[in-house]
């Protein structure tokens, strides 16, 4: 990623899009494979979740091909709101290509989510990752998540789940 020609770029993109499409069919296959249990998978994310005023959706590419992707979408549902506070926001669908993992391809896609997320006044963000996504986990904690109780639909799969925070204000 040194030359000009393969320089990293990170830009919103339609979630129903081609890239976002072949991105999010990989990162799907990949857990499938990993979470065998019932109810460990949580694949749900809707446009209208990702819209501008909502969420971003975001596409990184390294000579123009599609290398990873993240989601950023407001929660707003008065449970949600209650359990976690006001102007929070999750992180979804964070995926990088295997072959680029550990280059810093998936820091930058989340640095870009917290730029995005302050941008739409939101002052926390929460996800929840797998307990095997190992290299997940820690590219989190060394960007200043920490963990919290298990929330929403997490909740039912707390054996599978890891639920993570951070103030971004």
């Amino acid at each position: 990623m040194n030359e000009a020609s393969d320089a990293l770029r990170i830009a919103p993109a339609p979630i129903t899009g081609d890239a976002a499409r072949s991105l999010i069919t990989t990162l799907n296959a990949e857990l499938s494979a990993e979470y065998h249990e019932p109810g460990a998978n949580h694949f749900r994310l809707d446009p209208d979740e990702v819209a501008p005023g909502a969420g971003v959706f975001l596409v990184a590419e390294l000579a123009g091909r599609a290398v990873g992707c993240a989601a950023l979408r407001r929660l707003r549902t008065p449970e949600l709101v209650r359990q976690l506070g006001p102007e929070v926001a999750e992180v979804k669908r964070m995926f990088v290509a295997s072959d680029l993992r550990g280059q810093g391809v998936g820091r930058a896609l989340l640095e870009r989510l917290e730029a995005e997320a302050r941008a739409l006044g939101v002052t926390r963000l929460v996800l929840e990752t797998g307990t095997r996504q190992t290299r997940a986990l820690a590219l989190y904690r060394s960007s200043g998540f920490t963990d919290i109780p298990p929330y929403g639909e997490y909740s039912a799969s707390a054996a599978t789940s890891v639920c993570l925070a951070k103030a971004i204000g």
